[in-house]
């Protein structure tokens, strides 16, 4: 199973719609977004993912009540975790949050095969000594790096950096 890892997207509709549309045509089953979604317009971008959908709130809140609220009513592929989720899919045992440090508290814990965060906007996966995979998509939005997201194939528990959007202004400065 291709399971979509997004993060920090922050209200970057051509992005996310990006993102999405590269989701949906590798057939990925499942797309986990690790939080600053911010407006609860975003949902509308997340609802054209082809599966389940799982979202954390980030440290920008935007509209934490209409979002949690639209998850699962007007929206009914997404659901909404709060500050932590946790899924079985794929065979394996995913747990995300936001926050990196509480990422690493809950690698550390043991019980999941992955755990996936954002909010530094830096692109990184690691292997802890048991092998569970820590996964940070990277950012979505574009301002510090160039946007990207990641794809876990869950058999192979491979992990594949896919980049998004535009060059950053600086590539075009020279």
């Amino acid at each position: 199973m291709k399971i979509a890892i997004l993060s920090d997207s922050h209200d970057n509709i051509p992005n996310l719609r990006a993102a999405v549309a590269h989701c949906n045509g590798l057939g990925a089953g499942l797309l986990i977004h690790c939080g600053d979604l911010i407006s609860p317009f975003m949902l509308d971008e997340l609802a054209r993912f082809g599966g389940a959908v799982h979202v954390v709130y980030g440290n920008n809140a935007g509209d934490q009540h209409l979002i949690g609220r639209a998850c699962g009513t007007s929206f009914p592929s997404i659901s909404h975790h709060g500050f932590f989720g946790a899924v079985e899919a794929g065979g394996l045992k995913i747990a995300f949050t936001h926050y990196p440090e509480m990422a690493r508290g809950l690698l550390a814990g043991g019980g999941f095969e992955v755990v996936c965060c954002g909010h530094n906007h830096r692109y990184r996966v690691e292997t802890a000594g048991d092998g569970a995979l820590l996964i940070n998509p990277g950012e979505l939005l574009g301002k510090d790096a160039r946007p990207s997201f990641a794809v876990l194939e869950s058999a192979s528990r491979q992990v594949v950096r896919v980049d998004v959007g535009e060059p950053l202004f600086s590539d075009l400065l020279g």
